[in-house]
């Protein structure tokens, strides 16, 4: 199709996204000056009959929690990486009417990876720690294997909460072994790498734990506050942190390319990020 096309970032909350700043960016450094990126708050009830009420006009979504689970079954096609993973953040839509089908892909695998990547993590990692047992952490397990590490702890406030992420790590063929988060500090200590998934100020007690030092690099996705106490605890005791905004970043470059069909732009992408990210003078 032709013309002007819609995307949108679905969520619940979901008004604090930067994915409109990210995709924004994007659509004008390409040229995409009759796309437009929305914000819709849905919630996993609502899911449905929003998907059910896309026209011809859309290209594509970004999906946030807590629908990352929930859109698995209204899925006519789900990409293989994101189906291990069980959890898909982007949806391709492809014609209208009764011919219309919906596409789920993962995105967040390749932003872990490429955002390790900038503090130089690139392969052999051979000790790794999780925290969290949501949708990001299943797409961490899965970037960590990418990067040698089959056998991560992960570490989670109650593991009756983990099941999904366990059969998703099973799907991976990863072994991780669950460790409870309160008590994490010694492991994290010790990794080459760590990824918090949880939300801000989740992991502030454990933060309060890192009086040793530290020697691996710890990638905290949340970004608000900026920095977390978890990394500004992680930088003193001396290892290397990566911002959740970096994830964010690069899992939005790959969105791009899957919704417009061109390589995302990313120092543009870049630039409009640490705009939107710079405090208020």
């Amino acid at each position: 199709m032709t013309g002007p096309r819609r995307c949108a970032v679905l969520g619940h909350p979901v008004a604090h996204s930067l994915s409109p700043v990210l995709h924004g960016a994007a659509y004008a450094a390409l040229g995409l000056d009759e796309w437009r990126y929305e914000v819709h708050d849905v919630t996993e009830d609502a899911l449905p009959a929003f998907l059910d009420g896309l026209d011809g006009s859309w290209a594509g979504l970004s999906l946030t929690m807590p629908l990352k689970h929930a859109v698995l079954p209204l899925l006519d096609h789900v990409e293989p990486l994101a189906q291990v993973v069980g959890a898909v953040n982007t949806v391709l839509p492809h014609g209208e009417g009764a011919r219309r089908t919906l596409t789920g892909a993962n995105t967040d695998v390749h932003g872990i990876v490429a955002a390790l990547g900038e503090a130089g993590v690139h392969g052999d990692v051979r000790r790794a720690a999780v925290l969290g047992a949501g949708a990001t952490a299943a797409s961490t397990l899965a970037a960590l294997a990418q990067l040698g590490c089959t056998s991560p702890t992960v570490h989670v406030r109650s593991a009756a909460r983990a099941g999904s992420l366990l059969r998703a790590a099973h799907r991976m063929g990863v072994e991780p072994v669950l460790r409870p988060l309160e008590a994490g500090a010694p492991e994290l200590a010790v990794a080459d790498v760590v990824v918090s998934t949880l939300p801000a100020h989740a992991p502030d007690a454990l933060a309060a734990q890192l009086a040793g030092p530290v020697r691996g690099v710890l990638l905290d996705v949340a970004y608000d506050p900026r920095p977390t106490a978890l990394a500004v605890a992680w930088e003193r005791a001396g290892g290397t942190t990566v911002g959740g905004e970096r994830m964010l970043l690069h899992q939005a470059v790959e969105q791009v390319r899957l919704m417009t069909g061109r390589p995302g732009p990313l120092g543009a992408m870049d630039d409009a990020l640490q705009a939107a990210l710079a405090p208020v003078r």
